[in-house]
């Protein structure tokens, strides 16, 4: 306890000292005051109508630490709210405009000793010229008498601006209420989602992941999978979906990693920044310099990958590792989102292994390799479902003849890792490593059918706008009930069969559909 202020004894509680005053005495300002304490707490506006009595009990409760010493207020017998220091030096300021003495509150002598201020008792006025303490809402301004200066309120005026006040306090606690509710239901809506991935993550531990071979294409399973994988397992449902077609093992990995630091250390020792104005692009492409450059463009929300980041270097490796082992594919743009997602999910020669068989699969494979012809053969196949599913927003595109690769390509080249929120890119991600490729464009096809109706009132540019950068508030209860009504199916031909039949149909002349693949 700290001294200065009345005890009972030895540890015992300071003896409280109560306060009462009609309430006609007491001045709205310090009723406000009041209130404002305990934002969610109304008890000024509800229990002090005008008639009623002003109660308050002030006692010490103690330090919560060494700098602050916290004053109860009870209103009978109900707890309002634990005043910081700030408000205590205010409470005889409050109290004396109230026409209550300040020693009511606290001894004089006692708060000139906490304080170090003197007491004054304020001037009487039947004006306020200044402000003894600052209103604690800009709304509570228009309850304020003019600057002596100023011809006095009416008092019509004074009431419609206490009517005026009212409404706006009104106003304020509906906002507060909707509010309320809406994070109660955000809160309910994620304790059941967690309570759904616990449970999940039960069932994968115990009794999927162990059967994995049998299990994995079972009805069960795959609706299991479309709801999310957990966190807990899904780096290792990845690596299983994903496989290991190329058998690499973490030794492979560290050699590569050791054969990249040595080319870094070369280049580093052997290289400048005007050394390479020269050099070609796909050159520059597969050089070191480029994941250095690249890598600070991954997730920089995230502050993670960045340089001094904990996974800046594991990163770094994994790239440059990737170089070293496919020399013939090199590093591209956007090979680093999928690398980042894969570290934070698995363990790092892991996450090499999955990268490598993930970028060996086909559609991966065509596109970072830039391999034009076969990106044409997916470009086509995805508007025959494009058409399939919205036709009016195919025709919409086509009228200004926008074509897929102007937003596709960096979808494909991420895996939506770079264009849709991490957790939502994740569950993508899930369910691309139980479909396949095939899932990567019908997720596009969501997309398009989730901003239908917005896409569909613009033009060339903001469409290219828009799609390339997506709204940040998406959902993925909103996505995936829209990837969900897309069919992949025409007439009776799944996508494996329309891309059989546009690789073995396709033209020369087709090529030239996708001007933004010329070259």
């Amino acid at each position: 306890m700290r001294a200065g202020l009345p005890q009972t004894g030895s540890g015992a509680r300071p003896l409280p000292v109560t306060v009462s005053r009609p309430w006609a005495d007491v001045h709205p300002r310090c009723a406000r005051a009041w209130a404002r304490t305990e934002p969610r707490t109304t008890w000024a506006e509800r229990r002090l109508a005008p008639g009623g009595t002003l109660q308050g009990t002030f006692f010490q409760k103690g330090r919560r630490n060494s700098n602050q010493l916290c004053i109860v207020l009870l209103v009978g017998n109900y707890l309002v709210k634990s005043l910081p220091e700030r408000i205590f030096r205010k409470l005889p300021k409050l109290f004396s405009r109230c026409e209550i003495p300040a020693c009511g509150l606290l001894n004089q002598l006692e708060y000139e000793a906490r304080t170090g201020r003197t007491c004054r008792p304020p001037p009487q006025s039947s004006r306020r010229k200044n402000f003894e303490f600052e209103p604690l809402s800009t709304t509570a301004l228009i309850l304020e008498d003019r600057p002596s200066n100023l011809p006095a309120k009416s008092v019509e005026e004074a009431l419609r601006h206490r009517q005026e006040y009212d409404e706006m306090v009104a106003e304020a606690k509906k906002r507060e209420i909707k509010e309320a509710h809406k994070r109660k239901k955000i809160m309910k809506e994620r304790f059941k989602q967690e309570e759904n991935i616990a449970n999940a993550m039960v069932i994968w531990i115990n009794e999927i992941l162990p059967n994995w071979e049998v299990m994995r294409s079972t009805r069960r399973v795959r609706e299991l999978w479309w709801q999310g994988l957990p966190p807990s397992v899904r780096g290792k449902v990845w690596s299983l979906a994903v496989g290991n077609e190329l058998n690499i093992t973490p030794e492979l990995y560290e050699i590569f990693l050791s054969r990249a630091k040595e080319r870094w250390k070369s280049f580093s020792e052997t290289s400048s920044e005007n050394d390479t104005e020269g050099v070609s692009v796909a050159d520059r492409e597969a050089s070191l310099e480029l994941i250095k450059l690249d890598i600070s463009r991954t997730f920089p929300s995230l502050y993670i990958f960045q340089k001094g980041g904990p996974y800046h270097d594991v990163l770094h490796s994994i790239l440059g590792a990737y170089t070293c082992y496919r020399p013939d594919v090199g590093y591209v743009q956007g090979m680093s989102f999928i690398a980042a997602v894969l570290i934070l999910n698995l363990e790092e020669s892991d996450a090499f292994i999955a990268f490598a068989n993930l970028l060996n699969k086909p559609c991966q494979l065509a596109f970072f390799r830039v391999d034009h012809s076969m990106m044409l053969k997916y470009f086509a196949t995805f508007e025959v479902f494009f058409e399939e599913n919205l036709s009016k927003l195919f025709l919409h595109f086509k009228s200004y003849s926008l074509t897929p690769d102007i937003y596709l390509i960096d979808w494909i080249f991420t895996l939506y890792s770079k264009s849709l929120p991490l957790d939502l890119a994740c569950r993508v991600w899930d369910v691309f490593c139980r479909d396949g490729e095939e899932f990567l464009f019908r997720t596009g096809l969501g997309i398009l059918r989730l901003y239908e109706d917005i896409l569909l009132q613009m033009d060339f540019i903001h469409i290219a706008q828009f799609l390339t950068k997506l709204p940040e508030d998406i959902t993925s209860e909103k996505l995936f009930s829209c990837i969900a009504a897309i069919q992949m199916q025409n007439s009776t031909k799944k996508w494996t069969q329309v891309f059989a039949s546009v690789m073995k149909d396709i033209k020369e002349g087709d090529k030239n559909n996708s001007p933004a693949l010329k070259s």
